[in-house]
């Protein structure tokens, strides 16, 4: 298994490359890492995440704002907020490197509001790399990626750093949303007709699409379609593991598609986390404990658990 190396945090600056509108309320931004910030993340794990300071950060024109959101989006922002990254670009200087980071957002309040009006040039402070990453077992011959929703972007990121240093390993990607508007991705037609998001199909990977509402891809849960795939594709549980992120009903039933076909399982969990480093303690996630159970912070031992030692919800 890759080495669990113990990564510093600090705050940073980083400048904005680009923020690109991808469908209504999904952009994706870019942003290049100062010296100290691409030294910090020279080695970070998918699935680890930072803290934007947003509060500095202007309200854009009154029109572009959704108008669902117009009323609350002059609130104050306080706190930093947390992002995941659905892809991370290490390049070799003559001294250091230079890091390049891309999050996937979705317009949901006052502080994705806000970011819809960075430009180019711009900066913002960040607090990062915090909490816990994929851990990619040894001898990972197939790697199932499962993802729901805006729970997309460090799974994408997963997928680019396997194509990269694991190049043996064979990776193939399911990703469901409410709709075909709800992808946080480009959804277009394949040579064979089929459905394919191009932010997997330009690494390599190919992609399975379910939709609860059957407008685009398999009609129903994407759990289920990854059910129906493992029972028409026999896999090796020995050198195969499943890995998701999105809601958390989604991430139980990964959880129990899973253990049916007995594969290891890690999952990255969501909850509010309005510090990011542990002082708060307002992210707590229920884990088994021995024959007990017991609570853990999702930023510090999370947000990536291995799947069996999660107490979801509906257990």
């Amino acid at each position: 298994m890759e080495n669990e190396k113990a990564v510093n945090k600090g705050i940073f600056e980083a400048e904005v490359l680009s923020n690109q509108q991808i469908r209504q309320c999904y952009y994706r931004l870019n942003l290049q890492f100062d010296a100290k910030g691409s030294r910090l993340f020279e080695n970070v794990a998918p699935g680890q995440f930072s803290e934007l300071d947003l509060s500095n950060v202007s309200l854009p024109e009154t029109s572009m704002i959704p108008i669902h959101l117009r009323d609350t989006s002059a609130k104050q922002i306080l706190l930093r907020r947390p992002f995941s990254f659905s892809d991370i670009v290490v390049s070799p200087l003559t001294e250091g490197c230079c890091v390049k980071a891309e999050i996937l957002y979705c317009v949901l309040g006052p502080a994705t509001v806000r970011m819809m009006s960075l430009k180019c040039d711009d900066r913002i402070s960040v607090l990062g790399p915090l909490g816990k990453g994929f851990m990619v077992p040894d001898g990972l011959k197939q790697a199932i990626l499962v993802a729901g929703g805006m729970g997309s972007p460090p799974v994408l990121h997963l997928a680019n750093h396997l194509k990269q240093h694991h190049p043996d390993c064979e990776v193939i990607a399911f990703v469901g949303a409410k709709s075909i508007e709800s992808f946080p991705f480009t959804v277009r037609i394949g040579n064979a007709k089929n459905l394919v998001l191009e932010e997997f199909e330009r690494i390599g990977i190919p992609s399975h699409i379910a939709t609860d509402d059957g407008s685009a891809g398999y009609h129903g849960f994407v759990t289920d379609n990854v059910r129906h795939w493992l029972e028409n594709n026999p896999v090796d549980p020995a050198s195969s593991a499943v890995f998701a992120c999105g809601p958390e009903p989604m991430l139980a039933g990964t959880a129990r598609v899973a253990k049916d076909f007995n594969l290891p399982c890690q999952v990255s969990m969501e909850r509010m986390m309005a510090c990011g480093i542990g002082l708060c303690q307002s992210c707590a996630v229920e884990v088994k404990k021995n024959s007990d159970t017991e609570y853990q912070l999702c930023c510090k031992n999370g947000p990536v658990f291995n799947a069996e030692d999660v107490v979801f919800e509906e257990e």
